[in-house]
């Protein structure tokens, strides 16, 4: 049997509605409780008695009340005398309405309040600590009654330049104020001035990668004109060229352990070369895109490469097979470096993230994502366990394992786009204008700025420079440059010590 549902008119149905309609939205549970004052006012006192009692009442002497006279003293505040003195010469009055707690730091409990008077010789030594202005400012102290004044009144005594306040209860003698001692840099390591060497041309496009030789004979570059040229060190004459390539080559590196050269360009190719017979011998493919850097592990044959597909991937030298995909990264991979010490892999990235990797299990350890910007460079100490990340913001300076900060190196104002370092912690930064900074690696002091030397004949077509890298080798430094002149012919700089 169906139940029949009691009908109502639709006058009693409206106003069923409004009375629900009024109960949901009568109260406004955002609102925020006001506030009340007897609350308040104890809510302060409690902090203010907890956080500013050791140093809110300052001792006040029986001299400083007599010189100030009747007047004044009348019209400055009640100063209350304990009952341990009642009945004795009051020596020694202590300002405030409330006990004081036996040093700084210490909370005011029944246990440590004092509030019985200090003795004669107390008074002295306070008389000698404290000088003339101390005193003066010691006698202005809170008000009586059951308020504290805020410490941030017109009113509150003001420090001076001392470096103690010495009170002594009883055999105890405890530190009431100690002004901060104020922070020091510290001193940067001298290092010489460097200077323009040498200039070297022959390539016809932009020169954007090297690398030096490990016997320090030979460097190699890499440019934009598809081209790998190997030059002599010591006097910078061409010896050879490898083509194979078909389009920019963005990354060089020369093996210690066999006599190779790895390359890599935005073909999306990753060439090794036989220095032997000057010919590639393997190739490495799977990278989706333009492959931007690479770098070898110092102690086992693996090779890593980073790519504008947003990966970076481990190769097994022998056997061209992939090991890992390095996947995290949600923008190209501009840079990656290589350690024989956990973290074995660092990669830096267009998503302005640097990540450390486990390189046994393929998996991120640590994201840093201090940087506001892309980071294009990362370089590693030789000899410290920390390194450098460069990006439009600044340059970082980082400790291994875990990635702590150590500190900032600000003033490059500038895309950087490379980064490099020598065993006597000179820092080298390179950016997009043409300008290098040199670093002291432990302070972060930036001894010198270099800027380009511009060609002598300009046309109207002709760019500012937006390419440089600096590569390190031993005591010296190499550094190439983007720079136009008539011909198109760019420019590569060779530095050393003074």
């Amino acid at each position: 049997m169906v139940e029949e549902v009691q009908k109502h008119s639709v006058h009693t149905l409206v106003f069923r509605s409004l009375k629900r309609t009024h109960d949901m939205f009568v109260a406004d549970n955002g609102k925020p409780v006001p506030l009340d004052e007897e609350s308040h006012k104890r809510k302060m006192a409690i902090k203010l008695r907890n956080e500013y009692g050791p140093v809110l009442h300052m001792p006040t002497s029986k001299e400083n009340l007599k010189e100030k006279g009747p007047q004044n003293a009348s019209d400055s505040y009640v100063h209350k005398q304990y009952p341990a003195s009642q009945g004795q010469e009051v020596e020694y009055f202590v300002a405030g309405t409330h006990p004081y707690p036996p040093g700084p730091g210490v909370a005011l409990t029944a246990d440590t309040k004092i509030q019985r008077m200090p003795s004669e010789s107390a008074a002295q030594s306070l008389a000698v600590a404290l000088p003339s202005q101390t005193k003066a400012d010691a006698n202005r102290t809170a008000p009586s009654g059951s308020e504290y004044r805020h410490p941030g009144a017109s009113d509150r005594p003001q420090p001076t330049a001392m470096n103690s306040i010495v009170m002594e209860t009883g055999n105890t003698k405890n530190s009431a104020l100690m002004a901060k001692k104020a922070p020091t840099m510290p001193k940067p390591q001298w290092h010489p001035p460097w200077k323009l060497y040498r200039v070297i041309s022959g390539h016809l496009g932009w020169v954007r990668c090297i690398a030096v030789e490990p016997g320090n004979q030979w460097f190699v570059t890499g440019s934009a004109d598809r081209t790998i040229k190997i030059w002599d060190l010591a006097s910078g004459k061409l010896k050879l060229s490898l083509t194979g390539h078909i389009s920019t080559v963005r990354g060089v590196i020369v093996s210690t352990r066999s006599p190779y050269l790895f390359s890599c360009g935005e073909d999306k190719q990753v060439k090794c070369w036989d220095l032997e017979y000057n010919k590639v011998i393997r190739h490495y493919h799977g990278h989706l895109s333009a492959v931007y850097g690479l770098d070898l592990h110092p102690t086992i044959d693996v090779l890593v490469t980073c790519s504008r597909d947003s990966t970076a991937r481990i190769w097994d030298v022998r056997t061209k097979a992939s090991v890992h995909t390095l996947s995290g990264h949600t923008n190209a991979v501009a840079t990656v470096r290589c350690q024989a010490a956990e973290p074995q892999i660092i990669t830096g990235s267009h998503d302005t993230t640097i990540r450390l990797w486990d390189l046994v299990a393929g998996k991120t350890r640590v994201t840093l994502t201090n940087h506001k910007k892309s980071v294009r460079a990362v370089v590693l100490h030789p000899r410290h366990y920390t390194f450098a990340s460069g990006s439009p913001d600044n340059i970082k300076q980082w400790k291994f394992p875990d990635g702590s900060f150590i500190q900032n190196l600000s003033g490059h104002n500038a895309i950087i786009n490379t980064l490099t370092v020598n065993s006597d912690g000179v820092l080298v930064s390179g950016a997009d204008n043409g300008t290098m900074h040199l670093w002291d690696w432990r302070t972060g002091y930036n001894f010198q700025r270099l800027k380009l030397i511009k060609p002598l004949k300009y046309t109207e077509r002709m760019t500012q420079p937006q390419k440089k890298l600096i590569q390190s080798a031993g005591n010296q430094k190499l550094s190439r440059e983007r720079d136009f002149n008539e011909c198109g012919i760019f420019s590569l700089f060779f530095f050393f010590f003074n």
